[in-house]
Order: C-alpha cells, then structure tokens, then sequence
C-alpha cells in the first residue's frame, strides 16, 4: 500500500507519516432538543434508547444469526460526529457518528433509500456515489471480516466466482458479496468499498488512502452512518495502524459537558489520535487553572465472543462514604463473554445490573428523599429515577466509580449523574417546578442479560473526561479536564 501523506489543505504542504505528532480532530455535537417538545420527551427517548442498545448486546443473535460485529444506532443527544471527504472527483463530504461501541466504517452511498427515517436526523449533504471499481474483492480478509470470519472460498462462491478459480484463488476480480447489519430498531444492507479518504477538519488534515468501508443503499431506520472505533480489523484505528502505526497505538477523546443545553456545546469536542507526551497532556485546562493533570487507568479486558469492545473491570461504587461492591459480573468476563463494563461513546446513560443499580438508588433516595418529594410523574416521562422536586439547591451525595486495579477511582462531577431541569407543566394550570434526576439507569436482571457486558460506560457519565483507549498498553484511562479549553489549546497549536 502507498504511503499515506499528512496534508493541509490551506497551505498543500506534506508532512511524513513517520512523524511522530497525535492528530486533533473536532466532535460536533448537535443536540437534538428541537425534535422534542419537552425536556421529559427528549429524556425518555434517549433513555430508551439506552435501553435498547445496552439490551442488544446481549440479544444480536436474534436479529442475525452470523453477525458478531453489529454495531449500533446512536441515541438523540449523543450524536458525537466526526467529519470525512470522500477524495473523488468532486470530493464529497461526509458526516458520521463517532462510537467505540462497533467496529466498521460504513455511510449511505447513491442511491440511498432509508425505510422509516421520517423524523430522524438526515445527513445535511446528499449521499457520495461509489465507483464499481473500489469494490473489495471476495477473497480478501477485508471481505472475510465484515462477514463475520467467513471463509473466502464461501464468499467467493456466493459472488459466483467459478469452482476452478476458487481452487487456485484467482477470484480477485469477483466483488465482496453484499452483508447485512442489524440494529436494535433498524438495519442496512451494505458493500465493502476501498477508496481514499481524509479527515479535512483535522490538525493537520489525514489522507487515508484504500481505505476500506461498507457503502449501503438500503437502510431501515438508519439514514447516517458511523465511525466505529472498536478493537476490529475494519475499524478507523486498525486500519490507521497499516499507513500511520504511531496514530493507532492510542486514541481519546474528551466531551464538552452539555446537560442536553445546546449553548454549552458551541466549541467542538477533541478527538486526539496517536499518544501524546506529557508536556502536551498539561495543555489547556491546566494551562488555565495551574493544576497537573492525572490520569487514572485500568486494564482493558478480552473478551472472547465479543472481541470489539472496551471491556474494564469495575470494582465498586461509591454513594456518598459509602462503597457498594460491584458484582462479580461487572469485575471480569468469563470465558463465555459475559461480564465487564463496556466503554462505549455511543450508549448515552451508564448500565447496571438490576440488583446492584437498586442498592445504589435505595443509598442515593435514603440521603435525598427525606428532603425532598419524589417527583413519579417525571420518573414516568423520562423513564429515569428517582427524580425530585426542589425550591432551593438540592444537597446531594458524591458519586465515584472504582475500577479494578490500584487506585482506580473516578468521582463523577455532580452533572454527569444528577441532572436539573424545569418542568415546563402541563398547560392546565400546573405550575413550572425544578426538578433533578439520577441519571444511571437499570440494566435489568444479570440472569436475563447473559451472553454479553454485564454494564455500559455511557458518554453523558464520561462529559468532562478525557477517556483515554490506550491500545499498546491495554488500558483504559480517565482524567476529569475541562474540555472546551483543551479543545482552545490544541486547535491553536
């Protein structure tokens, strides 16, 4: 494969992959407030969704047999997206979601048509047209990855390619069969394509040549595509690693803290690929507010069926002093697959088994409750709880999570687990009142949810962290920044 080049747009001036610099990318997250009619709406939809894809995980079987790859549909207020040209003539932008949750870089290619997208978001440019020549050929590991480890000598006789040239593997001019992916309320039916792309809106722009990604022409409730970050051959940082190594060793991001306000996302949110030294790592925040910043890390875990995820080990968690040890399905995964907390970017709530998540709530209500009335109606509104009425500042408890490993704590800043808002009434003469919520939610039953992660990171509980995947080391890292200044920073070297 030719060598990839750095290139900045404004000034054509080449840079060498050999170079050791991490790359700053900007996440644009654009709320989706304005498709609701009220904060408790605009809640329980995203809390639903949560749901679903949290319940996914566990039950892809259902949806399609073969697939252990599926990733999944982002919910209304963690659309964290990542901007691409495609390099053709003319070049074609292209806006996908970001998720560490999947493992394949996939887009609606010309002609599109998307089943029951009506009310959705839609890409805000119409879908690029592929050349038939970029098609991936069946006999390639590329094909074989999106179709879940299938043997070439299938894929190629599914693409008709002749038994003789099967048997001497000359099926190189045969395309990759089409391959289906299915979604917790949606699905798509896609190609393999290899073409260049870049990422223009990085510092400095990256030109990925043959890059390889799935073109789908028929989607069911799915019209934007995804960038899947996952530990796959077909994700963004492995594909990375054959042209730039040094891009693929580490990657993380850090979400700008929004509440769901549309106000607090105006500067993007940095996505930072390649290592970075500690000199950089102290820019930003720590420029501003003279403290260093440290980083808690914990072991990335294997899991054997689902390979593609950030599984780490959780320990416990604390409510206030209190410590509640987590159950052994949250600490380890077991030769099945089961267990461990996924890190995921797309999932926007945390995850917990049923029993351990209501010790923490009973904790949680035990220290807020006796001050303040349960607010049932807007627990049935947003499918979140407790949830409280308040006049004044409402008193409540610390909450941290502990990671397997020494010193592995990560207090959550109150907003990433209690969220305020006004209740806007009924317009039937009941009045505005504030009200705050616990902002975790029940994974269900662990019997119920063998055969995948025993929880879910989610984004809303990661804002104001930088989360860093360090894929040499085998870790998973945290350090609470505050991230539109480190955005300032990084975008002004």
């Amino acid at each position: 494969m030719a060598s990839a080049l750095f290139l900045i747009l404004c000034c054509i001036t080449h840079f060498s992959l050999s170079s050791s610099q991490p790359l700053f990318l900007p996440l644009t997250h654009t709320l989706s407030q304005n498709q609701f009619n009220s904060t408790p709406s605009l809640l329980k939809s995203t809390s639903a969704r949560s749901a679903v894809r949290f319940h996914h995980h566990h039950n892809r079987h259902h949806y399609h047999r073969k697939n252990n790859q599926v990733s999944l549909p982002l919910t209304p207020g963690s659309d964290y997206t990542l901007s691409f040209t495609l390099n053709s003539n003319p070049p074609q932008p292209i806006s996908l979601y970001m998720d560490t949750g999947s493992d394949l870089v996939w887009f609606p290619c010309s002609p599109f048509d998307c089943i029951l997208c009506e009310g959705k978001p839609n890409s805000t440019t119409p879908p690029p047209k592929i050349p038939p020549a970029a098609a991936v050929p069946c006999d390639t590991t590329s094909c074989s990855a999106a179709h879940s480890s299938l043997s070439p000598a299938n894929l190629c006789a599914i693409s008709r390619c002749p038994l003789d040239s099967i048997e001497i593997s000359e099926c190189s001019s045969f395309a990759c069969p089409p391959f289906y992916y299915a979604y917790a309320d949606g699905s798509f039916i896609a190609k393999l394509y290899k073409h260049s792309l870049s990422i223009p809106m990085s510092s400095p722009s990256l030109v990925l040549r043959n890059f390889t990604f799935g073109c789908s022409h028929s989607a069911l409730g799915e019209p934007i595509g995804v960038a899947g970050f996952g530990r796959g051959l077909l994700s963004l940082p492995a594909q990375l690693s054959t042209t730039s190594p040094h891009l693929a060793t580490q990657f993380s991001y850090c979400l700008v803290s929004h509440s769901f306000d549309q106000d607090r996302v105006r500067r993007p949110s940095p996505l930072i690929l390649g290592p970075y030294d500690q000199k950089q790592k102290l820019l930003g925040d720590a420029g501003v507010g003279g403290e260093s910043v440290e980083y808690v890390y914990t072991s990335m875990l294997d899991n054997p069926k689902h390979p593609y995820f950030y599984s780490i080990g959780l320990a416990g968690v604390s409510v206030g002093r209190r410590v509640f040890p987590a159950p052994e399905t949250l600490k380890r995964v077991d030769e099945n697959g089961n267990g461990g907390v996924v890190v995921d970017s797309g999932t926007t709530f945390t995850m917990l088994p049923q029993r351990f998540y209501n010790s923490l709530v009973a904790e949680f209500d035990r220290r807020v409750g006796r001050g303040h009335k349960r607010a049932t109606q807007i627990e049935e509104q947003t499918g979140l709880g407790p949830c409280y009425y308040y006049d004044k500042v409402v008193e409540v408890p610390g909450v941290a999570l502990h990671f397997v490993g020494n010193k592995s704590s990560v207090a959550l800043p109150r907003r990433n687990y209690f969220y305020e808002f006004v209740d806007g009434g009924d317009g039937a003469g009941r009045k505005r009142k504030k009200v705050g919520c616990w902002m975790l939610m029940n994974g269900g039953d662990e019997a119920e949810n063998s055969g995948g992660p025993g929880g879910v990171l989610g984004n809303y509980q990661q804002q104001g962290f930088e989360v860093v995947y360090d894929l040499e080391k085998h870790r998973v890292g945290f350090a609470k920044r505050q991230c539109g200044l480190l955005w300032d920073s990084l975008n002004q070297r």
